[in-house]
């Protein structure tokens, strides 16, 4: 089946590349399929195809006598790196300026969570994916399997834009929900308080995770290259107002780079990689060229 934000380029480009974890994340890389913890339980996870190297004490015979295929069963704390994709949906990720390729923010972040869903299934981690806008829209544990990287593709399609930014009370939320560390994947805008996402990532740290914050954007929130009067309209609250962007640019452009400062900052304290993603960036390369230098650090 052909999915729209998994395209067929982009895997080839991204085939020799793994996502790294950079911190301790109960487990190794690479399909080792060890941890700390093997052998204190035997909590079942799921079933996955076998592949040479695996114990055979694992094999699911019974399934093997039902399908004639060798699946090895999976146990909770034997899976590698578990990654959460956290996906801004509020109506301001439906922008779509004249350099953004065609794509909204939130199409192109829709692509990098397809590329990385696709990334950790093919190494055998675990992935889930949390749409949030003010509230958690939709919520996906996470699997290894290939129907569930179905799963989550289809849902990326589904997916629409409405509401309004709640960074701080959402992240609060599923950080409590995630009960082991894990690798945490933001795809946001961030248009939120800046004191509010500086507690959200102090938050994730706090519980042990690590996080990669991808600041999706789009070109014209970088430079307001508007001219003449413009009519503005906030696509989360409707509010309308006329401005000559000429008049205020240099005003805009301080607050602007305070606030990616701030976030920057925020993210730095709180051990988090900042990622600046804007949408005239081809996402394909951005995602290769990140995860090459992070497979080497």
């Amino acid at each position: 089946m052909v999915h729209r934000y998994l395209d067929p380029r982009t895997i080839g480009r991204l085939r020799r590349v793994n996502v790294v974890a950079r911190g301790v994340v109960e487990g190794f890389i690479a399909g080792l399929h060890k941890s700390p913890y093997l052998g204190f339980s035997t909590e079942f996870a799921e079933h996955r195809e076998y592949a040479p190297g695996d114990n055979l004490r694992y094999l699911d015979w019974k399934v093997v006598a039902r399908t004639d295929r060798n699946y090895i069963k999976v146990f909770e704390e034997e899976t590698n790196v578990r990654c959460y994709i956290l996906l801004d949906v509020s109506g301001s990720m439906g922008y779509k300026g004249s350099r953004s390729g065609g794509l909204t923010k939130l199409e192109y972040a829709c692509y990098l969570a397809g590329a990385l869903s696709y990334l950790m299934v093919r190494q055998r981690d675990p992935v889930g994916l949390a749409a949030f806008t003010n509230k958690i829209e939709k919520h996906i544990a996470p699997r290894s399997t290939p129907q569930h990287l179905g799963l989550i593709l289809d849902t990326l399609e589904e997916i629409r834009t409405g509401g309004s930014t709640g960074v701080g009370a959402t992240f609060h939320e599923l950080a409590e929900r995630m009960k082991r560390r894990s690798l945490v994947v933001v795809l946001s805008d961030l248009l939120d308080d800046a004191e509010a996402v500086n507690s959200a990532m102090h938050h994730f740290r706090h519980k042990k995770h690590e996080v990669v914050l991808f600041h999706v954007l789009d070109p014209d929130e970088v430079d307001l290259p508007f001219g003449g009067l413009v009519d503005f309209i906030d696509m989360e609250t409707g509010e309308r107002i006329q401005v000559d962007p000429l008049a205020i640019r240099k005003a805009y452009k301080e607050t602007f780079d305070g606030f990616t400062r701030t976030i920057r900052r925020s993210a730095d304290e709180a051990g988090a990689v900042y990622l600046p993603a804007v949408t005239d960036t081809p996402y394909d390369l951005l995602l290769a060229k990140y995860l090459m230098v992070r497979s080497r650090s």
